[in-house]
C-alpha cells in the first residue's frame, strides 16, 4: 500500500503540473466568472473530461497484489483495476462549472474508463458522471464563494473515491478479489485524489489573486495617468496641451505612438510615425469618426482601418478612446501599436478605464464651471436689483431739489457721478475690503445727507486692523438705506445710525443700529429671508444683501434682525477672517 501511495503521489505531481498550466490559460480563467452559456459549458465539459482522462493515464494498473506503473495503459484483463486520479478533473469541473459541466466531464472520463475494461469497468464508468453531478450540486451550497476553499475541497475530495470504491464493491465480481483490491487501492486513492483536488483549488485561488492584483495595478496606473493629464485637458484641447498629454501617455501607456485630436484635426502625434503624422492634418479615419459619433472605444487590429498612405508606416493597430465632456465628444486619444498582438486585455482595460476617468472628471469640471457661472450670474442679477433702486430714489431727490435748491441739486448730481464711478470700479469683483466698502458707503451718505441733513446723524466705529477683511460689495449701503427709509422715516429729527465693525475671536462682527421705529414682530423672521414688497421696494434690497452674504461667505454670515429695548432696530452679521490677499 505504501509503495502504491508513493507511485500515485508521483503521478499526482504530473497532474498538478498540467493543472498549473491550465490556470495560466485565459480561457480557463473565464470559467471562474461563472458566466456560462451552452457552448462554454460544452467546452469546459470537454476540457475537464480530458483532464480526467489524463488522470486515468497517470494511474497505476493493479493486478491482485502487483503493480504496473507504465504510463500507457492498454485494455485491462478481467482481474486488473486502475488506481487512478480520474476524479480530480471531474470534481473540479463540477465545483467550478456546476452540475452540467461536472456531468459532462464525468461522462467523457467515465466512458474512457469503461472502454479500458477490467475489474472496475462498470463501477468506474458509473462513478465518474455521478461524482461530477454531485460535485456540481454541492458547489451550489458555496455559491457565495468565487472558488471553493481548499479545506472544503479536501473534504469533498475524500468522498469522490469513497463513492467509487462503494460502487466497485457492489458491482464487481468475484467479491473476494474485489475486497482485496479495495483494501490495496482504497486509502491511496482517497489520499491522492483529495489532496490533488485541494491543491488544484489552491492554484486557482492564487491565479485569481494574481488577476485581481494585475487589475488593481492597471486601475492604479489609469488613475495615475488621468491625474497627470487632467490638468492639461482642463485648459482645453489646444496643440500645446495635446502635445503634453501625448508625451505623458506615450511614457505611461507603453504604446508605440500616441495621437490626440479634436473633432476635426490632429493636434499632436508623438512616437513612431511622427515624421509623417503631423499636427493640423484633418481626421480621415472612418474608425475615428465612428468614435466621435458613438462615443464608444474602438479597436483596430488591421492597418486597413488606419489612415496612413505610407507603405512603410510602422503602426499596424490602434485603440481609439473618446474624450467626452458631458454627452458630447470633444476629442480623441489614439494609442498606436506596431503589432496587433500587442493589444491585449490589459491594454483594452487600461484604455476603457482611462476613457471613463477622463470623461467623468471633465464632465464634473464642466458642471462645476457651469455652476460657478450660474452663481456669478445670480449674484450679478441681485446686485443689479440694488443699484437701480438706489438710483431711482436719488434721481427723485434731484428732481425735487432742482425746484427748491438748484445748487444742491448740482452738488448732488456730481456726488452721484462719483458714487456710480466708484460703483463701476468695484463691481468687477464680488468681494472687496471693509475699507473699500466704507468708502462706497461714504459716497452714498454724502448724497443722502443733502436730503436728510437735519433728520439723522451717522457714526462709524471701525476697530483698527479689520479694514482688510473681505465683504461682499454693496452690503452696508442697502442696510443703512433700510434704516433711513423705514426706521427713521417717522422721525423728523434726532435720528441716529451707528455702524460698528469689531474683531472677535472667530469672526469679524458688523452691526448697524438705529433709534427708529423698529421692525414689526411678524416681519422679524421674514426680513432678509423673503423678498418683501413695500412701497419703496427696500425689502427686496435687504433680501438681496442677505442672499449675497450667504452665497459668498456661507450661511453663518446671514443677517440677523432684532429690535432694541429702548426702540430702534439692530442688523448684525459676521464675516470670516479672510484678508485681501486671500481673495
Amino acid at each position: 500500500m505504501e509503495h502504491l501511495t508513493l507511485l500515485l503521489i508521483e503521478r499526482m505531481g504530473i497532474l498538478l503540473t498540467i493543472a498549473f498550466i491550465l490556470t495560466r490559460i485565459p480561457l480557463f480563467r473565464q470559467l471562474l466568472d461563472r458566466e456560462l452559456q451552452l457552448w462554454t459549458s460544452v467546452a469546459y465539459s470537454l476540457l475537464f473530461g480530458l483532464f480526467g482522462i489524463a488522470g486515468t493515464y497517470a494511474g497505476v494498473v493493479v493486478h491482485e497484489e502487483t503493480y504496473n506503473p507504465a504510463f500507457w495503459i492498454f485494455p485491462l484483463q478481467s482481474s486488473e483495476v486502475i488506481a487512478n486520479s480520474t476524479l480530480v478533473g471531474v470534481v473540479i469541473g463540477g465545483l467550478l462549472g456546476g452540475p452540467f459541466v461536472g456531468l459532462g466531464a464525468g461522462l467523457i472520463a467515465g466512458c474512457h474508463l469503461f472502454s479500458l475494461g477490467g475489474l472496475g469497468a462498470w463501477a468506474f464508468g458509473l462513478s465518474s458522471p455521478i461524482t461530477g453531478l454531485l460535485a456540481g450540486y454541492v458547489a451550489r451550497f458555496f455559491s457565495q464563494e468565487r472558488v471553493i476553499s481548499p479545506s472544503k475541497a479536501l473534504f469533498i475530495g475524500m468522498f469522490a473515491p469513497i463513492i467509487q470504491m462503494s460502487l466497485l464493491l457492489i458491482l464487481a465480481q468475484p467479491p473476494e478479489l474485489v475486497r482485496t483490491v479495495v483494501n490495496i487501492i482504497g486509502i491511496p486513492m482517497v489520499l491522492t485524489n483529495s489532496i490533488s483536488i485541494a491543491i488544484f483549488t489552491t492554484m486557482i485561488r492564487v491565479a485569481l489573486r494574481e488577476e485581481e492584483r494585475s487589475a488593481a495595478m492597471e486601475a492604479e496606473r489609469a488613475f495615475t495617468i488621468a491625474e497627470r493629464i487632467l490638468p492639461h485637458l482642463k485648459m482645453g484641447l489646444t496643440p500645446q496641451t495635446a502635445q503634453s498629454v501625448a508625451y505623458i501617455l506615450l511614457r505611461e501607456a507603453k504604446a508605440s505612438a500616441v495621437a490626440v485630436t479634436d473633432r476635426e484635426q490632429l493636434l499632436a502625434h508623438v512616437g513612431a510615425g511622427s515624421d509623417h503624422h503631423v499636427a493640423g492634418e484633418p481626421i480621415r479615419s472612418e474608425l475615428a469618426r465612428r468614435v466621435i459619433y458613438t462615443g464608444g472605444i474602438q479597436t483596430s487590429l488591421s492597418r486597413e482601418h488606419l489612415p496612413c498612405e505610407r507603405n512603410n508606416c510602422p503602426l499596424q493597430a490602434a485603440i481609439v478612446v473618446p474624450i467626452r465632456e458631458g454627452e458630447s465628444v470633444v476629442g480623441l486619444i489614439k494609442l498606436y501599436f506596431k503589432r496587433p498582438q500587442q493589444i491585449g486585455k490589459i491594454q483594452g482595460a487600461l484604455a476603457k478605464g482611462l476613457g471613463n476617468l477622463l470623461s467623468n472628471q471633465l464632465t464634473l469640471t464642466l458642471a462645476e464651471k457651469m455652476k460657478g457661472l450660474m452663481k456669478d450670474a445670480e449674484l450679478r442679477m441681485l446686485q443689479a436689483q440694488i443699484h437701480p433702486h438706489f438710483l431711482f430714489n436719488t434721481l427723485n431727490s434731484i428732481v425735487t431739489l432742482i425746484r427748491i435748491n438748484p445748487d444742491l441739486a448740482r452738488h448732488m448730481t456730481i456726488q452721484l457721478g462719483v458714487f456710480m464711478r466708484l460703483n463701476l470700479k468695484m463691481t468687477s469683483t464680488p468681494l472687496v475690503s471693509v475699507g473699500q466698502e466704507l468708502q462706497h458707503l461714504n459716497a452714498y451718505l454724502e448724497i443722502i445727507s443733502i436730503r436728510f441733513a437735519e433728520q439723522f446723524t451717522v457714526s462709524r466705529e471701525v476697530e483698527p486692523g479689520v479694514e482688510q477683511a473681505l465683504i461682499p460689495f454693496g452690503t452696508l449701503q442697502p442696510l443703512v438705506e433700510n434704516s433711513i427709509q423705514h426706521g427713521l422715516s417717522g422721525k423728523p429729527s434726532g435720528g441716529r445710525i451707528a455702524i460698528a465693525v469689531r474683531e472677535e475671536s472667530d469672526c469679524i462682527s458688523v452691526v448697524v443700529e438705529d433709534n427708529g421705529a423698529g421692525v414689526p414682530e411678524p416681519l422679524l423672521d421674514k426680513l432678509g429671508n423673503t423678498p418683501l414688497e413695500s412701497k419703496d421696494g427696500n425689502g427686496i434690497g435687504v433680501y438681496n444683501v442677505n442672499q449675497r452674504l450667504i452665497s459668498l461667505l456661507g450661511p453663518e454670515s446671514k443677517l440677523h434682525f432684532s429690535n432694541l429695548p429702548e426702540g430702534g432696530c439692530r442688523i448684525q452679521f459676521a464675516i470670516p477672517h479672510r484678508r485681501g490677499e486671500d481673495a
